[in-house]
């Protein structure tokens, strides 16, 4: 056997949205780019907020060889004095420096936090549905990866959670705004989560940690707000990237936030950083860094998202299609009256591209991502309702 069996198996489950890529390819070679439309990946396609372009012509006319040196696995401590700043701002929370390590985005934000805090067989429970990877990250640990149901609207269900937690419990993590639903969990869902954590960890005698993935906080609809988690219980981090909010995905820079009360504080950061060398990060690239630290405030339109999420959502109140209007993140989760499967059979017959929900967690759905141009938007309609009027009679 030429590849690990978890890698194998791993292949297999991640099929999904790599198998729409790979699909789009052959559609778009044989139908050409502007007759393919491609709502299955969320890679983000808005240009990053002018101040990006600024800072990096600011990087070259200032330009130091040193400036690829190492530094601290932790990051930059100038860089990690302005997220702290951020985070201090948004959360509502005065933290330190001391309490921020830069990271490859939030994939290597969740990996440190999950390299340092897991032991073999401790489980991580986080919300379904849900992105794809908690799963690979999770087992990639020795951690064992646990979904628990959410409400029909994609709230938080707190009595499967509780009916989740084991003694092996060790983590608990929730994505919000989340990624496919575009749900906002609200203050008195994670008031109610926190006082539950705070429970079972007291009966315990250590603590369940609360981790919140948080790509898209910035990324928000109709004057919405995130709650922070920091607000409602102290053990707990935040992992979190700019790919969204700056459009930089593949910059691969994010952070991770320590609660400035979390017990034995200090020694996990000291984990998270030793966890940022042993998985081979090392540190956070330092370009980017130097990015984030100037821009850290800055966003994307995020009016051109919102305007695209509206147009998608008419269209499919017109195909008749059950759905939950995301509060923010780029993704949409329509209900199927059919099979996931077969209604992104009859899509991709009509030239959509669209993600099975079973790929996150909850068949009989789909997931959409309007991170495409509204003019792809505009042009997809009448594919789109010719699709949901052939369902309907298959139905």
């Amino acid at each position: 056997m030429a590849l690990a069996s978890q890698i194998e198996s791993y292949l297999e489950r991640s099929s999904w949205i790599r198998k729409m890529f790979e699909e789009g390819l052959k559609l778009k070679k044989i139908h050409g780019e502007d007759k393919v439309f491609d709502l299955s990946l969320g890679n983000p396609d808005l240009p990053p907020p002018p101040e990006v372009r600024e800072t990096l012509l600011k990087i070259v006319e200032d330009y130091k060889p040193e400036f690829h040196r190492y530094m601290p696995n932790a990051g930059f401590p100038e860089v990690r004095e302005i997220m702290a700043k951020k985070v201090s701002i948004e959360h509502e929370i005065n933290i330190s420096s001391n309490e921020i390590i830069m990271t490859c985005g939030a994939a290597g934000a969740l990996n440190i936090i999950f390299k340092a805090l897991l032991n073999p067989g401790e489980e991580v429970i986080f919300p379904s549905p849900f992105f794809v990877e908690y799963f690979f990250y999770a087992e990639n640990h020795q951690g064992k990866a646990v979904p628990v149901p959410t409400k029909e609207d994609f709230s938080l269900d707190l009595e499967a959670i509780e009916r989740a937690i084991t003694e092996k419990t060790k983590i608990v993590l929730i994505n919000s705004p989340n990624n496919p639903t575009g749900q906002i969990y609200s203050e008195e869902e994670l008031e109610a989560l926190g006082a539950l954590l705070r429970e079972k960890s007291e009966k315990r005698g250590y603590p369940i940690y609360l981790v919140s993935d948080e790509p898209y906080r910035n990324l928000v609809y109709d004057g919405e707000k995130v709650p922070s988690i920091f607000k409602f219980y102290q053990q707990s981090l935040i992992a979190y990237s700019f790919s969204k909010e700056l459009s930089l995905a593949g910059e691969r820079i994010g952070f991770v936030a320590l609660h400035p009360e979390l017990e034995n504080k200090e020694m996990i950061f000291d984990g998270l950083v030793l966890a940022n060398r042993i998985l081979g990060f090392v540190n956070a690239p330092a370009l980017a860094q130097r990015i984030v630290a100037s821009c850290a405030f800055a966003k994307v339109a995020v009016d051109i998202y919102q305007r695209r999420r509206d147009l998608l959502c008419s269209i499919l109140e017109e195909g008749g299609l059950k759905f939950v209007k995301p509060k923010g993140s780029f993704f949409i989760f329509p209900q199927t009256p059919i099979d996931d499967l077969q209604f992104c059979e009859i899509l991709k017959e009509h030239l959509i591209l669209a993600v099975p929900g079973r790929g996150f967690g909850l068949s009989n759905h789909i997931r959409l991502a309007f991170c495409v141009d509204e003019e792809i938007i505009l042009k997809m309609r009448t594919n789109f309702l010719i699709a949901c009027e052939k369902v309907k009679k298959l139905g």
